[in-house]
């Protein structure tokens, strides 16, 4: 990755040139408040290593999210006495990623509906065509016939 990419917002923050409200930070992850939330405890999650998109993201760094990823999440459901919330990770500009750099939402859901709204338009997985993608997936990913 170039310096240019790696030049983002969060890069910024990790850096201490922007400041943000911390809520938690270790040696490979720092958590803060979204300045622009969609409701009251909206936090971001970052790695500190520059990746632009998950599937770039190291293991170790990887790792370092999933394990304080719930311990977040239980602390923001905690403060604000949300019951409910969404992890939101979005992946290129297609997939509405703004800024690029890795990034993990956690955007509690209030009874008053704010938090994250979410429209799905569901399809239906054709039985042969499914097969045949978790056949190839598999293969992709070095692992065994079922």
């Amino acid at each position: 990755m170039s310096d240019a990419e790696n030049e983002t917002v969060f890069a910024k923050i990790i850096r201490g040139e922007i400041p943000c409200h911390k809520v938690y930070e270790d040696e490979h992850v720092l958590a803060f408040l979204d300045v622009a939330p969609l409701s009251e405890g909206h936090t971001l999650v970052i790695p500190k290593e520059a990746a632009a998109t998950l599937d770039q993201l190291s293991e170790t760094s990887a790792a370092a999210i999933g394990r304080v990823l719930p311990k977040i999440a239980r602390a923001v459901l905690e403060q604000t006495g949300a019951e409910a919330f969404n992890i939101l990770q979005n992946n290129g500009s297609r997939a509405h990623q703004a800024v690029f750099h890795v990034h993990f939402h956690v955007i509690p859901k209030f009874e008053d509906g704010s938090g994250l709204g979410i429209g799905w338009s569901a399809g239906q997985l054709d039985s042969a065509a499914g097969r045949s993608l978790a056949d190839a997936l598999r293969k992709r990913l070095g692992g065994t016939e079922p």
